[in-house]
């Protein structure tokens, strides 16, 4: 529980709106958006929306959870921004198991210069499934993305040539094998294109283009949609800069954690000039995902991402806060 010093008063209805509008821009799996916000007090509580489960990709729930820790994330960096000290629990119910994260508006304190560029970039960054600069990321810039995880309880480990082969590989051979089930072709084809009004799945302008050289595997989200056609064809980057996300346990609120630092992570890139695109399969197939677990030791990997830098990808359609704001009787 929170020091009852930190109970200060809620926050302003202006600030709420804009701290619950940086939460409902993270990224999700799929743009899923499966979170919905309850305010029942001073204290705002972000839940797990079940309906919102991609029931194929994601039997248990760990895509979800890290859907939702990201927006927890968001909200706490909004609302640090706007001069207040978030006090967060994690799975703070058991009664209530999708209540995921409570953060309590905390002690007044003036924001520092890196939480306000954390804050800033919420609303630049967006997923990039396009081709990237060839290059090395810089040193000084890859030691903010470790630190950025490692804030948040994760561990971010940046590939050496031959675990990012390794990667490639397994990610290809993921790739062909959920691109083979016609039950996750359905699931896919539910949760991509669609009308420009649709407020969630991601876009066609998001779709990303097939590699020409055969070597890096993006999610192929025109899986289901013929009348899109043939998927477009460009050259990648033939070495790609690949990092891994894990973490020392595979729980809940491992899964929570882990979209936290995800989070951070993807707002310290976009701080930097960096644009980041998912490389996930791997960790979707049970069979291959103990392989990918990056640098050794019992760990976890939760992630995988790639990233440098180049063009943003398209901004992706989200719900209103009248759709994920729910009753507090």
């Amino acid at each position: 529980m929170a020091p009852a010093s930190a109970v200060i008063g809620a926050l302003s209805p202006e600030t709420l709106d804009a701290c619950l509008a940086a939460a409902v821009a993270a990224p999700s799996v799929h743009n899923t958006q499966p979170w919905r916000f309850r305010v029942p007090g001073p204290e705002i509580e972000v839940l797990a929306d079940d309906r919102r489960r991609l029931r194929v990709l994601d039997p248990a729930g760990r895509l979800l959870a890290i859907s939702v820790g990201a927006a927890a994330l968001n909200l706490r960096v909004a609302m640090r921004a706007r001069g207040r000290l978030p006090v967060q629990r994690i799975l703070p119910d058991r009664a209530r198991p999708d209540a995921l994260v409570a953060v309590l508006p905390g002690p007044f304190a003036p924001p520092g210069a890196s939480v306000l560029g954390l804050a800033a970039a919420i609303g630049r960054r967006h997923t990039s499934r396009l081709p990237l600069e060839t290059g090395a990321i810089p040193w000084r810039v890859q030691q903010d993305l470790l630190a950025a995880a490692a804030a948040e309880g994760a561990r971010l480990t940046v590939c050496d040539p031959v675990t990012r082969d390794g990667l490639l590989a397994l990610t290809r051979a993921a790739e062909e094998t959920l691109r083979r089930d016609p039950v996750y072709r359905n699931e896919i084809a539910a949760w991509t294109g669609g009308p420009p009004s649709r407020a969630d799945g991601v876009p066609a302008a998001a779709f990303a283009p097939e590699d020409s050289g055969h070597r890096l595997a993006l999610r192929d989200f025109r899986l289901g949609h013929p009348e899109l056609g043939r998927r477009m064809t460009a050259r990648f980057e033939r070495f790609p800069a690949l990092m891994v996300l894990s973490t020392a346990g595979d729980t809940p609120y491992d899964w929570v954690r882990a979209g936290q630092a995800l989070q951070r992570v993807l707002l310290t890139a976009t701080v930097h000039g960096l644009v980041v695109t998912p490389m996930n399969q791997a960790l979707d197939v049970p069979a291959l995902r103990h392989l990918a677990g990056g640098d050794g030791d019992r760990r976890y990997a939760q992630v995988i991402l790639r990233a440098g830098y180049g063009r943003p990808g398209p901004a992706t359609p989200r719900r209103g806060l009248d759709e994920v704001l729910v009753s507090s009787a």
